[in-house]
């Protein structure tokens, strides 16, 4: 029987894709941890887990679960480790789970600021297959209200560097993030730094408010007016219309989408945008979810 020998500071977040992926908490929180919409790492103060209790908890899992294929690095951004720290951390992974045939980590476009392109494909022969980016927004000024610390160039950068060497990334956009004021901008930007760095994977999901609306506009830097549900099609009818893509994996099938969408861009994209046309002109013949369906 296993018992869990591993540390977690919670709450820990992983991807969807990573559900059965053993988790090492290597990092904990977000050394960034100021954007407005995000609450997820506002309890927690970050810090780096100390080498020795990571290599230790690798090897006591190692022996309750030789038979693992998969491993998640956790916490916000674990890719904000040094190189070194980081190939470290790789290859006892590997030399303790023969059958591990990859390891993703969460990471911010920031994290590749320090790490050139050779770099990377160190990490990538190590065994660091995949990263999860939450980009949120391609518009400058939108980034800076929310306080992202990023631009559409800086994202493009990091993004191209990461692919350059040979890292798949799973990317994120919000819908909804920038209220009605900038949501025209907020799709159409996003779409030209998506086409600029051609991920494998692409997600949407629509912007929550765990704390309630008013919680998020305090924190909001700008005027903020909520999109109603028809707005919320739109905007993402707009953003994948200017997708430029040759194969990327696009879900937008998150508990909070209000219309679940997957396929191959561009390969599906008229099949899906006209999903969207359907929902926007007839939302009694959409596939919609029933709660969706209630707020049109």
């Amino acid at each position: 029987m296993f018992s869990n020998p591993l540390s977690y500071d919670e709450p820990v977040f992983r991807p969807p894709s990573e559900a059965y992926s053993l988790i090492f908490q290597v990092t904990t929180g977000c050394s960034w941890n100021k954007c407005a919409f995000c609450e997820m790492y506002t309890q927690k103060q970050f810090k780096i887990k100390p080498e020795e209790k990571i290599f230790a908890e690798i090897d006591i899992a190692a022996k309750q679960l030789p038979n693992t294929r998969k491993v998640f690095l956790a916490d916000g951004n674990a890719m904000v480790l040094s190189i070194e720290r980081l190939i470290g951390i790789l290859t006892h992974l590997k030399h303790s789970f023969p059958k591990l045939t990859r390891v993703s980590a969460y990471a911010i476009p920031k994290d590749m600021k320090n790490k050139n392109v050779e770099d990377l494909k160190k990490l990538q022969q190590a065994g660091l297959k995949i990263i999860y980016v939450g980009i949120e927004s391609g518009d400058d000024e939108l980034l800076e209200i929310i306080n992202k610390g990023e631009t559409a160039a800086s994202t493009i950068q990091a993004m191209k560097k990461v692919k350059q060497a040979g890292i798949k990334s799973s990317v994120m956009i919000i819908n909804g993030l920038g209220g009605k004021k900038h949501s025209k901008n907020h799709a159409t930007n996003s779409a030209v730094v998506i086409n600029a760095i051609e991920p494998e994977f692409l997600s949407t999901l629509v912007l929550s408010f765990p704390y309630g609306a008013d919680h998020f506009k305090t924190r909001f830097k700008g005027e903020y007016q909520e999109l109603n549900i028809l707005d919320l099609l739109i905007e993402q009818q707009t953003f994948i219309s200017q997708l430029e893509l040759t194969e990327t994996v696009f879900r937008s099938d998150h508990a909070s989408n209000y219309l679940v969408l997957k396929g191959i861009l561009n390969r599906d994209k008229h099949t899906l945008l006209n999903h969207l046309s359907v929902a926007i002109q007839k939302p009694e013949l959409a596939n919609l979810r029933q709660e969706w369906q209630r707020g049109l």
